[in-house]
């Protein structure tokens, strides 16, 4: 059997990043895992998660001490861009390789992954992908299977097998092309007849699917993959060189100017609309290639076609939502067009799904789009999370350039059954536009429904109580705020961090990295006494994240002067920013819970002084006391959707910027509590804080972590039956009892 020479090919498009000095000081494991960094780390090559590799090496057997070959494939689920040693599965190649002998056929192939742990190397609890015996069953030491939007373009062309052999001609390849057919073991059959009957070829086309590329070493297959994947790419280049300028029919609709602003103002819209059974994190892309795609005359149509790649479609559904928007219409048309839109895409799906759903099928999912297309504007996705949306956003923007080069790739009409087609299906299930070619709706929903699938997805972790929600904390950063933007970021919440202080902020956004994903965790500047300043802290968080879930307010501040004398001014400024500011928040707050429709939940952070009342304190006490009373007007006036609770600490001076040291030192001479100038900031808070603490029922020191537990309980679902009400955080002060 020949294989293909390692040359020095000139890549036009793609990098050859590998460093040999770098490689030759791995093993063929590391190695391994080399080659899958290198090649997951560009979205053209494959996409997150998409793909796998795999590498055959010899190992000593652990049972009789003989030499063994053991085949390292990437495990179940894994990210090849981010794969580590302990990520790849590990089997006895002539244990699968004996599979093959107890193999009945395509109709029971799914029942041949429960044979694959039985082949497991060293009990590696890394589980097998069902791709496992396409790479074991391929007769090569090193073996690559990816997802290039330039190969999946030629893979889902009607004419992608007379343009392979095209290709072939004009690049010297000897690719060979299989028609669709699910991974498992049954494609595996397929491809070791392939090779046995075109022993010279050096790749495959899995038509509407990928390709698979090999190499005798390691490099030689990097090298290998990374030029074929390039030559196709130079390959689709010239046939749309030779097209002009104009994709998918031209543009239909122009990009407005404005376009980031209305995805701003419609997003809490949408994100609710999509949210009516779970509730998702969105994101938002105008990127040249996107706009291209959904302001073209012929989007709808290959929008409703639907995506051909498996890996697509199980993120972003059979097809995504587009929603028609005129050039001259408003945002009042877009509403009621999305509702419009989203009534008649889920009776789709559900039809879709009770059309091929069997007995023993995974229950009907979610029935609402991952993916929204708006032309003028541009494309939202959704996810669980902030890394699943833009992940999702990322596998269509793949379609969308598989689409392209499809159409680019057209040359008149394809008659006949289409290369796509294999044994077994309809022929008329499959639907062309302009040359690209969809997954049929059966075969889609026998990946996206996949016993196998479903199994893969039970595996993950299960969702923490927060995940899903945003919250805005405003004072974020330090205090109090800070602990509750900690809590909730560890208990999976989005965290939008909102404080004067942007550099305090910023910091506290550093500490969120190294408890939850950096792409779950924001800052925005305001200045809650400003309408205008608190617009646009809650238009930056739905910008970030798609809307707002919870709202909570722990900045306020504490009057105070040399001489003991609040002026005038002083007094306002408290008002303003401890009762005023507090219902501008809540008032600019519910206007995106408005629009979200969405439950919600808004927490403030009121004061033992607010019924404690007590000399040289009163602008402080009496500002306290009103938001006291704001919390259970604005639990009326926004009832039944959002919740508006309250906390009232006793005095909570750890990590207070209403403590400094000034104020802390004379609060000390005043209690006549001795201390020493040479003490730090935090000593001296700790002597007054153990000091009030006496004063309590329980002799705690208040914790700015203690208010931030009460804090959540009140924002969170736990709650769900408590409005208008104030939770004391004051370790028992008898002074602050309701009376």
């Amino acid at each position: 059997m020949t294989q293909a020479t390692l040359a020095s090919p000139t890549l036009k498009f793609l990098d050859d990043r590998w460093d040999s000095a770098f490689a030759a000081t791995l093993d063929e494991p590391e190695l391994l895992r080399y080659r899958s960094n290198l090649l997951g780390s560009d979205l053209r090559i494959t996409n997150f998660a998409g793909g796998n590799t795999s590498s055959k090496i010899k190992e000593t057997d652990p049972l009789t001490g003989e030499p063994i070959e053991v085949l390292w494939v990437k495990g179940s689920g894994g990210d090849l861009g981010s794969m580590k040693r302990a990520g790849f599965a590990t089997l006895y190649q002539h244990r699968l390789l004996a599979l093959e002998r107890s193999y009945k056929g395509a109709e029971t192939e799914d029942d041949m992954a429960a044979m694959y742990p039985l082949c497991t190397f060293r009990n590696n609890p890394v589980a097998a992908s069902i791709d496992t015996p396409l790479h074991g069953f391929l007769p090569f030491p090193h073996v690559d299977h990816l997802h290039p939007d330039w190969g999946i373009a030629l893979a889902a062309s009607a004419n992608g097998k007379v343009k392979m052999e095209e290709f072939n001609r004009e690049f010297q390849h000897r690719l060979v092309w299989l028609p669709w057919q699910r991974p498992g073991f049954e494609l595996a059959m397929m491809m070791k007849k392939a090779i046995a009957a075109n022993p010279d070829c050096d790749g495959i086309v899995l038509g509407g699917h990928g390709l698979f590329t090999w190499g005798q070493t390691q490099r030689e297959c990097y090298m290998n993959t990374l030029t074929l994947i390039d030559q196709i790419g130079q390959f689709i280049e010239r046939h749309g060189k030779a097209k002009g300028p104009a994709r998918f029919g031209g543009e239909a609709v122009p990009a407005r100017a404005n376009r980031k602003e209305l995805a701003v103002q419609i997003e809490p819209f949408l994100r609710g609309r999509v949210s009516a059974q779970n509730r998702w994190i969105a994101s938002f892309t105008d990127a040249p290639d996107v706009l291209q795609f959904v302001n073209a005359t012929h989007a709808k149509d290959l929008a409703f076609l639907g995506t051909s790649c498996p890996d697509h479609f199980i993120r972003t559904k059979i097809r995504p939502l587009f929603v028609p928007w005129a050039a001259s219409a408003g945002l009042d048309a877009l509403k009621s067009q999305i509702d419009a839109s989203l009534t008649e895409f889920r009776a789709q799906y559900r039809d879709y799904y009770h059309s091929f759903a069997t007995p023993d099928s995974p229950a009907l999912r979610d029935s609402s789009p991952t993916i929204v297309l708006i032309p003028g504007i541009g494309m939202f996705s959704f996810g669980k999370n902030k890394t699943e949306a833009r992940i999702t956003g990322e596998f269509y923007t793949n379609a969308i350039h598989v689409m392209e080069g499809a159409s680019l790739l057209a040359e008149g009409e394809v008659k006949g059954t289409l290369p796509q087609c294999g044994e077994g299906i309809d022929p008329a299930s499959f639907k062309v536009f302009t040359n690209y070619v969809a997954l049929p709706a059966l075969e889609a929903f026998r990946i996206e429904y996949w016993a196998l699938e479903e199994a893969k997805l039970r595996r993950q972790p299960p969702e923490k109580e927060l995940s899903r929600r945003i919250v805005l904390v405003v004072g974020g950063g330090s205090g109090i705020g800070r602990e509750v933007a900690l809590l909730a970021a560890a208990r999976g919440a989005h965290i939008m961090l909102a404080d004067r202080d942007e550099a305090a902020a910023a910091r506290v956004a550093d500490e969120l990295k190294g408890v939850t994903s950096k792409e779950f965790v924001a800052t925005t500047p305001v200045d809650i006494r400003s309408r205008e300043a608190i617009g646009k802290a809650l238009r930056a968080t739905a910008a970030t994240f798609g809307g707002v879930d919870i709202l909570v307010n722990t900045a306020a501040m504490f009057p105070s002067s040399p001489d003991g004398v609040i002026s005038d001014a002083m007094w306002a400024t408290t008002l303003d920013i401890n009762v005023t500011a507090n219902y501008l928040l809540a008032d600019e707050a519910a206007k995106v819970f408005a629009e979200q429709g969405l439950d919600g939940s808004i927490v403030l952070t009121s004061s033992a002084n607010a019924v404690v009342a007590k000399r040289g304190s009163e602008a402080y006490d009496v500002s306290k006391a009103a938001l006291s009373h704001l919390v259970r007007e604005l639990a009326v006036t926004l009832s039944p959707r959002v919740r508006v609770n309250g906390i009232s600490p006793a005095t909570v001076v750890k990590g207070s910027t209403m403590f400094p040291r000034d104020r802390v030192r004379a609060s000390l001479a005043k209690y006549n509590i001795a201390f020493e100038e040479s003490m730090s900031d935090e000593e001296l808070r700790g002597l007054l804080a153990n000091f009030y603490a006496k004063r309590t029922l329980t002799h705690q020191p208040i914790d700015p972590a203690d208010c931030a537990e009460a804090i959540l309980f009140l924002a969170s679902p736990r709650a769900r039956c408590t409005s208008g009400h104030i939770i004391p955080v004051d370790g028992g002060l008898t002074e602050a009892f309701l009376r």
